[in-house]
């Protein structure tokens, strides 16, 4: 950094940026007399994370690039030129830099020391007011870029969550219509070997008869692996005893999945011709593997519909930005949903105990999603490492009002960062897992609702609790 003799910057140096013009000269002086004049080479470092804010400075020529490192990647946070005010300004809370500041190439800046602040905002008003505007529109920038990360990163989340979820019924519908298509290549030499049984009419029928009760009956018991062993190895005995059955303990798991005792294999024999019983079996077999085949691409791509669903739901996307009635357990069923890998990768034991009596509420059903996504989020992160994690999720009506708790387990909120949980840019997480506009951005849905939301927290147990107007 080169050391620059204050008396080369002017007045009109200051004046020739369009938010000082307005400015008094006298003012503008002051602030050259009062402040620090320095040049910083290319690469120089202007400041970094969590350094104290301790200038307000005005960048006269050079360009500063403001980063964070996120998931060992740079993130460019803001890029900033010659004519930004930046730095500590009046009335500003900011205490630490929110993020590197490098030179990107010779920047020269004034700065005025913290020090100063107190005289700048008693003697120079205009020069003062130009400074707070600057303030707040930084905030409101900066904000809004910082909302947009947060649900950039939520949505990182949901869709690395969705992947997963989708990719299994995906995979089981491509491996289901590979088996079955390979299956189908059988079945004209099956259909060849069964014809030649030559069933009179009513054995037919018999059959038939015998093969769609099987097929059509869906409430068969569930049996345990034991039980469901026991009577594949009974079956498998007896199509043993029979002549020239192949693929017998094929066969056997089918005919149990699908009900087929011993008892109804002796019924079907007794139709069939002496030595010509495996025709018949590997047809029926066939039938309910085919049958399972189906089934299961059908399963897996109701699964893949109710996702979609889901997804749809939960982003609200038929929806606009109104009010509208709607049941509140839908929204946080369909954010578990999205949520579904993180928690059972995390092994959390999830409760879900719903008021059933609660009526259909008025909101904005895609901003109270939001909600509920950074609760859970947060409750799971909070529950890493913990021994026997549990997530409650509770509805409750009181009077007026539907109530929402998602409770956890874990750790709990350390007392000093309880007055800090909803502050913007405040977090917990480590750099990159958040940007501390989470809670930020749930209070600010919980106010437009005209709700309220509060937090208890004691070591093995963490509250939120979510409420507002049935009514809107």
């Amino acid at each position: 950094m080169k050391e620059v003799a204050t008396k080369e910057v002017t007045v009109a140096d200051l004046k020739a940026i369009e938010a000082l013009k307005e400015v008094p000269d006298e003012q503008l002086q002051w602030f050259i007399d009062e402040s620090e004049h320095r040049i910083f080479e290319e690469g120089e470092y202007f400041g970094r994370l969590n350094d104290p804010i301790v200038y307000t400075h005005i960048i006269l020529r050079g360009r500063v690039e403001f980063y964070r490192n996120q998931n060992n990647e740079r993130l460019s946070v803001a890029d900033v030129g010659g004519g930004t005010i930046t730095g500590l300004l009046p009335f500003s809370r900011a205490k630490n830099l929110f993020a590197n500041a490098v030179c990107i190439e010779e920047t020269e800046v004034i700065s005025l020391p913290k020090e100063k602040m107190r005289d700048l905002i008693q003697l120079n008003y205009e020069l003062t007011q130009v400074f707070v505007h600057v303030m707040a529109s930084r905030i409101r920038e900066f904000t809004e870029r910082e909302q947009q990360s947060e649900k950039m990163m939520a949505l990182g989340k949901l869709s690395a969550g969705l992947a997963h979820e989708l990719n299994n019924p995906a995979a089981a519908i491509v491996r289901g219509s590979a088996s079955l298509e390979k299956h189908l290549q059988c079945l004209p030499d099956a259909f060849k070997q069964l014809i030649s049984i030559r069933l009179d009419t009513a054995d037919i029928e018999s059959v038939n008869t015998k093969i769609h009760n099987a097929l059509d009956n869906k409430e068969r018991p569930v049996l345990s692996m034991m039980e469901r062993a026991d009577k594949e190895d009974e079956i498998s005995d007896w199509l043993d005893a029979q002549d020239g059955i192949k693929n017998v303990y094929d066969m056997a798991e089918n005919f149990v999945e699908f009900g087929l005792s011993i008892d109804d294999l002796e019924e079907i024999k007794t139709y069939i011709p002496e030595g010509k019983l495996s025709p018949l079996l590997i047809w029926i077999n066939n039938s309910f593997t085919t049958e399972r085949m189906v089934s299961e691409i059908g399963l897996a791509s109701k699964r893949i519909s109710e996702l979609v669903n889901s997804v749809k739901t939960f982003t609200h996307m038929d929806g606009g930005g109104d009010k509208v009635f709607a049941d509140i357990r839908t929204g946080i069923k369909n954010t578990m949903i999205m949520l579904n890998h993180k928690i059972k990768k995390a092994n959390v034991n999830v409760i879900e105990d719903y008021d059933e009596s609660l009526p259909p509420v008025k909101a904005m059903i895609g901003e109270l999603n939001q909600v509920w996504t950074n609760l859970i989020d947060n409750a799971t992160d909070a529950l890493e490492g913990i021994e026997n994690p549990e997530l409650i999720i509770k509805t409750r009506r009181d009077r007026e009002f539907v109530c929402v708790s998602v409770i956890d387990n874990g750790p709990g909120i350390p007392d000093d960062n309880k007055k800090r949980i909803f502050d913007p840019f405040f977090t917990t997480k480590k750099i990159g897992q958040g940007t501390g506009l989470g809670l930020d951005v749930v209070t600010r849905i919980v106010k437009q609702h005209k709700g309220t939301i509060t937090v208890d927290s004691v070591p093995g147990r963490t509250e939120f609790v979510v409420c507002f107007p049935i009514n809107g």
